[in-house]
């Protein structure tokens, strides 16, 4: 079998759903290496790779954005492998919500999260509809899909009516390797130092900044806990998104300037000193698709706060406390607890460390491996 997947959000994303397609598919080769794998990327190389991990990377002539508007906005008609590939795929898997025009007799779509739908607030107006648009589309003409979570599973069974039978759910990993608790001092002080962090203690918050990961209101609820901890500051790092002016500004009206830091992006090789040396990790979004931040902080030995929605069950698990994510006070309750109760603290540490240890890329890259065979048959019957 000869499988073409969709490379782009790995080569053109940095965090989120471009390091949940690296670190999956990168590892797909090892499986079955004996089964050809090839990469498609949509827009110019630059400077792309040629080859990942064996593996072949095609690109179109024409920039992502010209592509984007001939196949999904006046719905050109032009076959992806026929133009651009010089393979004739059996399976072709579009990794990032939307299905190219293809011929491969067994189409697979990644959807990973549908929060376009349930809070189209809370994003772009232009890329809300243009999801709204494209999305329900490429769902109808793909012959199976893959989910990050069950959460996502359950979204588009309700919202789309999307069979159980055609969908599969492949959740992101952690390496360990990678994230794993930090002491080393001089390593520790020395990313603070990077950050302008100093020495006083932290709570720290990471993510792209925009609404639906709710930093205001966390914002709001280290006001009401700040006189009582006067030593510790909020960290919430990150790039800036859409809307997160009212962020910043929230800060300046509750005269927080000193209290709360924003560094911006943050390295990935610092990360897990960062989640390492804080008192704790909050991650009080209002929808995921699956929430791979509460798997790095329990894998780095962080106590982990986060919402009771979507996702983030099933990616904390036992490792983490669950507050109401719209409620103020419960968030500030919850920091509360977890600065002044050791042994919770000890118990989600140690909850988390054994929970993380279940989610392994290795083992990703194993469940859409069968996600593939199972389309498969289901095309070929």
């Amino acid at each position: 079998m000869t499988i073409l997947i969709d490379y782009t959000p790995a080569i053109r994303q940095q965090a989120g759903i471009g390091r949940l397609s690296r670190e999956i598919i990168t590892r797909m080769p090892d499986l079955h290496p004996d089964t050809e794998i090839a990469l498609f990327v949509n827009g110019r190389r630059g400077r792309g790779p040629r080859q990942v991990q064996g593996m072949h990377v095609h690109y179109t002539p024409l920039r992502e954005r010209d592509m984007v508007r001939l196949w999904h906005r006046i719905h050109a008609p032009y076959p992806l492998v026929e133009w651009f590939v010089p393979c004739r795929p059996h399976l072709f898997h579009a990794t990032d919500f939307v299905l190219p025009p293809s011929k491969a007799p067994c189409q697979i779509l990644t959807v990973h999260d549908l929060a376009f739908r349930k809070y189209p607030e809370t994003a772009l107006p232009t890329l809300t509809r243009y999801l709204n648009e494209v999305v329900p589309r490429s769902v109808r003409r793909a012959d199976f899909i893959i989910a990050d979570s069950h959460s996502t599973a359950h979204d588009l069974q309700e919202l789309w009516h999307v069979p159980a039978e055609r969908i599969a759910v492949v959740p992101g990993g952690v390496d360990r390797r990678e994230f794993r608790e930090i002491r080393d001092p001089d390593e520790l002080e020395r990313v603070r130092d990077r950050y302008g962090l100093g020495d006083r203690p932290y709570i720290l918050a990471l993510s792209t900044l925009h609404p639906r990961k709710n930093f205001t209101r966390l914002v709001e609820a280290f006001h009401l806990i700040a006189r009582d901890y006067p030593e510790h500051r909020l960290v919430i790092g990150g790039m800036r998104g859409w809307k997160h002016d009212g962020i910043f500004r929230r800060v300046m009206e509750l005269d927080l300037i000193d209290r709360v830091l924003f560094p911006g992006f943050m390295a990935e090789r610092d990360v897990p000193a960062l989640y390492s040396g804080a008192a704790m990790f909050v991650y009080p979004s209002l929808y995921e698709g699956f929430g791979l931040p509460l798997l790095e902080a329990m894998a780095c030995g962080a106590p982990v706060l986060t919402g009771r929605n979507s996702s983030l069950v099933e990616a904390g698990g036992a490792g983490a406390l669950y507050v109401n994510e719209w409620d103020i006070r419960q968030l500030a309750e919850g920091m509360r607890r977890l600065l002044e109760d050791r042994e919770k603290r000890v118990q989600l540490r140690r909850n988390g460390l054994r929970h993380a240890a279940r989610f392994t890329w290795e083992r990703s890259a194993q469940r859409l491996w069968e996600a593939y065979r199972t389309a498969w048959e289901m095309t070929a019957a």
